[in-house]
């Protein structure tokens, strides 16, 4: 399904599974993703979010992908670079009441860095299957701070040398429920505008 008339680079985004094993990022190119993430929207400016840094091959990688979901473990290594998200829980000793608007401003820092990444060339593909508690103590994260997803950057790869369930991903059709289901005037009212045959976004 082809997306609406949205802008780019969100036309064009989407999550590939099969990134190529051999490409390498410069550190220029991921402090470029990083500056898209750390001007994102941010309640009070307070920029709760965190990220460890894992290209391929480094320490921090190796120590990560032991700890990978089965269904992630053979196509999120292969990617270029892993930034893993995190935010923190508590400054100075005191425990955070709500964690919603944290985890919420994580969220919107690492869709930027997402479309900072289609605008580059590259494709993301963010991921939520490893063990959270396991990954938080490879890394070194603190007690005062939440892991929370995983984004896999980097170019597509070949088919080819991937499973066939990792292939058959990049096959499938790209579709989003329809936007009456969505958007509403109240809760489970479409938005007026919407009608249930209105387009949907890729």
């Amino acid at each position: 399904m082809n997306p609406v008339e949205i802008a780019e680079p969100l036309r064009s985004r989407w999550s590939p599974s099969v990134f190529d094993a051999e490409h390498v990022l410069t550190d220029a190119e991921i402090t470029r993703l990083l500056e898209a993430a750390q001007w994102a929207p941010s309640s009070g400016n307070r920029q709760p979010w965190r990220y460890v840094v894992a290209p391929r091959g480094s320490a921090q990688h190796q120590a990560f992908v032991p700890h990978l979901s089965r269904g992630n473990s053979g196509w999120v290594p292969r990617a270029s670079v892993l930034f893993l998200s995190a935010f923190e829980v508590g400054q100075d000793g005191v425990e955070l009441s709500d964690l919603l608007i944290p985890a919420h401003d994580v969220g919107q820092a690492s869709a930027h860095l997402t479309l900072q990444a289609q605008a580059m060339g590259l494709h993301a593909h963010q991921f939520g299957g490893f063990d959270h508690e396991g990954a938080a103590a490879a890394l070194g994260i603190p007690d005062t701070a939440r892991l929370l997803a995983g984004i896999a950057v980097g170019v597509r790869g070949n088919p080819a040398e991937v499973s066939e369930r990792d292939a058959e991903r990049e096959l499938r059709e790209r579709h989003r429920r329809p936007l009456d289901e969505t958007a509403y005037e109240r809760w489970g009212t479409p938005w007026p505008s919407l009608t249930p045959s209105g387009p949907t976004v890729a």
